[in-house]
């Protein structure tokens, strides 16, 4: 009887083990989500100048607030149509993140500036759970 009982115990032990174990694992394979900011046009680019530099436009300032640039460029390449004349994606662990960078006043106040001094566009795309 005690046997038995060791065995069950250890089967439960296991079982409850394994849930944890996949729990995580379903944690983990969240996908990742990308801030796109194109630039189609630059209409003050005096005024633009303002949010490259303004600390919270920095990779520091990303970073304070979960997300990282992945590409931020004025010299995209075209390989077909025109290109936009500033390209920027940062990445965020997750969609809930990435909005929550784009609700923050820091930068609300850069993009404030941003759709002043230019034509552009901006969105959130969840990319592909490893």
């Amino acid at each position: 009887m005690n046997r038995s009982l060791s065995l069950g115990l250890t089967m439960l032990a296991g079982i409850a083990l394994g849930a944890t174990v996949i729990t995580g694992l379903n944690a983990q394979t969240k996908p990742p989500a990308y801030v796109i900011i194109n630039v189609s046009k630059m209409i003050d680019p005096e005024g633009f100048k303002a949010i490259l530099t303004n600390p919270v436009a920095s990779p520091a300032g990303v970073a304070a607030l979960g997300g990282r640039y992945v590409i931020r460029t004025t010299a995209p390449a075209a390989l077909d149509g025109t290109p936009p004349e500033r390209f920027v994606v940062i990445a965020f662990d997750s969609k809930e993140k990435a909005q929550a960078w784009f609700d923050s006043p820091e930068t609300k106040e850069t993009n404030a500036i941003r759709r002043k001094t230019t034509q552009s566009t901006s969105f959130i795309a969840e990319g592909v759970a490893n």
